[in-house]
């Protein structure tokens, strides 16, 4: 069977992964332990995560362990090169990374974000699924996870999830055309 690649993100309401700072505090509003909103079985089914750098960064930020030690872990950076204890950096054409990845043995290939990444990938309509779970806020502005300028892309409602804490996860699958 194919690596899929998929996007796990949340976003609010009205479309945002981040403030314009890039804060992320918004997402504890739905902190409700041991919760984790199906993250534990989904992580399960990856062995290869993408990132962009200010994503990892912000990973980093939160002075805890490295959430995907023992995953191939790639942060996508335009100035970064090399490799640290955890990922490697990649600068190179990211479809090329991604159809190269997908030819190989493994599990699922993790699309962490951030938005860049996520549209880029849209734009070459090389993300398979998304798994996006809405947190019921409404920023008002901040980082857009879908920005203007790439392809229209048909879907397809594989599954919805309701949760107590008002959060609500949609899985689509992208259609190929």
């Amino acid at each position: 069977m194919e690596r899929k690649v998929i996007l796990y993100i949340a976003m609010s309401v009205d479309g945002y992964i981040a403030r314009l700072n890039g804060d992320i505090d918004w997402l504890s509003i739905v902190d409700k332990p041991p919760e984790d909103y199906g993250y534990a079985k989904f992580i399960e089914t990856v062995d290869t995560v993408i990132m962009g750098r200010k994503t990892y960064d912000k990973v980093l930020s939160f002075n805890i362990d490295f959430p995907h030690n023992g995953r191939k872990c790639y942060v996508i950076s335009k100035t970064r090169t090399g490799v640290d204890q955890n990922i490697e950096y990649y600068s190179d054409d990211l479809e090329a990374l991604i159809t190269g990845l997908k030819k190989k043995e493994g599990k699922n290939i993790f699309v962490d974000g951030g938005a860049e990444i996520v549209n880029e990938l849209f734009k070459s309509k090389m993300i398979d699924e998304l798994i996006i779970s809405i947190i019921p806020t409404v920023l008002g502005n901040g980082i857009r996870l879908f920005q203007d300028g790439r392809p229209e892309q048909k879907l397809r409602l594989k599954s919805t999830l309701y949760f107590e804490t008002g959060l609500v996860q949609l899985c689509y699958c992208c259609e190929k055309q």
